[in-house]
């Protein structure tokens, strides 16, 4: 099925490769991901991008002792396919399976593990910097995707790296995507870079000549200078040679004869180099080069006709999507914001239907969270809607500019809790840890959709910051309405007559814990269940009735242990009442579906009857 590529095993199996091959090589990866993709899900159209890009990289470089970093490490399905790890493909994504981005620990050519955006030069610079103490020769290369310029990680590591010279490579991957298209005024100066060909011409010229330098250290310097102010008069403001990178390109980055040109030139180049590389996001699959977006990150597909299969029910971010556009009809103040990711967030139609009250940052949540805390000190009512994972990069701007102050900004925190296939660096399982302790944050979990709506209500008028974290996924069938919400106080769900055990649960644990009690009440053991609502502030008051009510009580989240809602609950508690705590180890968890991941760590309703009929038995 796939002649040419079976035979790769490793990066060296290609050098010996013709270009014509190396083509075809490339239509059989593109195959093979669409074959495979379309039954496990994953990022799809970054990969099919970089294709030629991926080939020429291992043609030209030496990995593992040349060593190749992806931002992010979505883009990176190609690499691991010509590095020996292809017949793994069938277990992408699951559990004990194949990671869905870089990963040392399953190979030596992965260089750096990595899932969050704009921390590839940072990481490449610092590996360079230890090649050049060590006295090693090796070349180190960045590969980053226009989206990670919004950014300020990169700034931060090209300022350093161009400063101090190192020498290190900067592959720019321009698709003008990230997840959706880029925003802001970086994606418009890569626009003015893409489309000056008299500036391109003459560089090809120039670089010709300093290819070839005759030994005149003089006219070497000159020619130097002269390239540089022909840059300067042909396209004003050369950010890339201000931060002190020599600038190379825009080349088609699907030409594999042009791309390998390039990168030779920027290898005998001992200084810090960015090459811009030009290419299409779902390259030879038309579905994904027609919505890039929704193949960015694609569950199961037919490979044939590119329709995606869809769960039944309405999602998490489409309902908070939702809330958000009534908010916005009914209060002319009412503020949403997005870092770079409008449609997985559920904010796309919001977007479209009040444009001025909508801002997408970019890939800069710092700067979207002091945002939000300016435009609350003027007076608006702002959402930021965020992954869990994606808020973690924000922690000092949450606590000095928005919890100092005490500003009513509310963060619709999804992708809470396991959140499956992406793995460690996705998982939502640390917000609380971050979030609860900070004064003045209060922290809210809702359990179905009635229960969202209710505590987006909740902070619209609440004059403070709130977080109200949500899992990913479609919203549970139970709509169970559970009253009035009112500050730090849950809601028992199921008391039967003489129950003195309660299940205390989180957000969505609430379902399981809920059937747990009644079938231990129906094995005899008389169970109650209770919804917590709050994570911080608790009312005093309502863990005084618990302790009165309850001789044990159990807490169950899907969030690890240390800093959870178990150790505040428990905390707090002290010696009113027994408490045992139900949550995640304090360990990173790999990828794998949530449901199996939960009850691998016993977060189940069979979990939650045993932990109880043990603890039940002990007594």
């Amino acid at each position: 099925m796939y002649p040419l590529l079976d035979t790769i095993h490793s990066p060296k199996d290609l050098q010996a490769l013709s270009d014509e091959h190396a083509e075809r090589l490339a239509e059989e990866i593109r195959k093979f991901l669409i074959q495979n993709v379309s039954q496990t899900g994953g990022h799809l159209s970054a990969n099919l991008g970089v294709v030629e890009l991926t080939l020429d990289l291992h043609r030209e470089f030496s990995s593992p002792q040349d060593r190749i970093v992806f931002d992010v490490g979505h883009q990176a399905y190609v690499h691991k396919i010509i590095t020996g790890r292809k017949d793994q493909f069938v277990h992408l994504r699951q559990e004990n399976g194949l990671s869905g981005f870089p990963k040392g620990s399953e190979s030596e050519h992965d260089a750096f593990d990595t899932g969050h955006a704009s921390t590839s030069i940072s990481a490449a610079l610092g590996l360079a910097k230890a090649r050049d103490l060590q006295g090693k020769k090796d070349h180190v290369v960045a590969v980053i995707g226009d989206g990670a310029l919004t950014g300020g990680m990169v700034y931060e590591a090209m300022n350093q790296a161009g400063r101090d010279k190192t020498p290190m490579i900067v592959v720019l991957n321009d698709n003008e995507m990230a997840i959706g298209p880029n925003v802001g005024a970086l994606a418009r100066r890569l626009n003015a870079l893409r489309t000056k060909k008299s500036y391109l011409n003459l560089k090809e010229r120039i670089l010709a000549l300093l290819d070839h330098p005759d030994g005149n250290d003089r006219l070497y310097k000159f020619l130097r200078k002269t390239k540089r102010r022909i840059k300067y008069f042909l396209l004003a403001g050369v950010f890339f040679e201000e931060l002190g990178f020599t600038y190379l390109g825009p080349v088609d980055g699907h030409n594999l004869v042009e791309v390998e040109k390039v990168l030779r030139q920027a290898k005998q180049l001992h200084e810090p180099v960015l090459v811009h590389v030009k290419t299409v996001k779902g390259r030879g699959f038309g579905p994904a080069e027609k919505d890039a977006a929704t193949y960015h990150g694609v569950g199961k597909f037919d490979p044939d006709t590119g329709e995606v299969s869809k769960g039944c029910g309405e999602s998490w971010a489409h309902a908070v999507g939702s809330q958000l556009e009534y908010f916005a009809k009914q209060d002319k103040k009412t503020v949403v914001i997005t870092a770079a990711m409008p449609m997985s967030t559920g904010v796309q139609e919001y977007s479209k239907l009040y444009p001025k009250r909508f801002f997408d940052v970019g890939i800069a949540e710092e700067h979207a969270v002091t945002f939000a805390a300016g435009l609350a000190k003027g007076g608006m009512k702002p959402y930021f809607v965020v992954y869990s994972t994606f808020l973690q990069r924000a922690y000092d701007q949450m606590i000095h500019d928005v919890c100092m102050p005490k500003l009513p900004v509310t963060f619709l925190v999804d992708h809470t809790g396991v959140v499956g296939e992406d793995g460690e660096t996705h998982q939502g399982i640390y917000d609380i840890a971050y979030l609860a302790h900070i004064p003045n944050m209060t922290v809210m979990s809702p359990s179905n959709r009635s229960e969202l709506c209710k505590m987006m209500y909740f902070a619209a008028e609440y004059d403070g910051p709130i977080a109200i974290r949500y899992p990913k996924g479609n919203l549970p069938e139970d709509d169970k309405e559970l009253g009035e919400i009112q500050l730090g106080k849950g809601c028992v769900v199921y008391h039967p007559e003489g129950a003195k055990t309660l299940i205390l649960a989180q957000g969505v644990c609430r379902q399981m814990a809920e059937e747990a009690a009644r079938e231990l009440t129906a094995r005899g053991i008389a169970t109650a269940a209770a919804d917590a609502r709050f994570v911080a502030p608790l009312s005093e008051a309502w863990l005084d009735e618990l302790a009165k009510n309850y001789d044990r009580i159990i807490t169950v989240e899907d969030h690890i242990r240390t800093g959870g809602f178990g150790m505040i609950f428990k905390d707090r508690m002290d010696e009113k009442t027994k408490v045992k705590i139900m949550a995640l180890p304090d360990r990173f968890i790999e990828q794998g579906s949530r449901d199996a991941l939960l009850d691998r760590f016993g977060i189940s309703v069979r979990g939650i009857i045993k932990t109880v009929e043990n603890w039940n038995a002990e007594a």
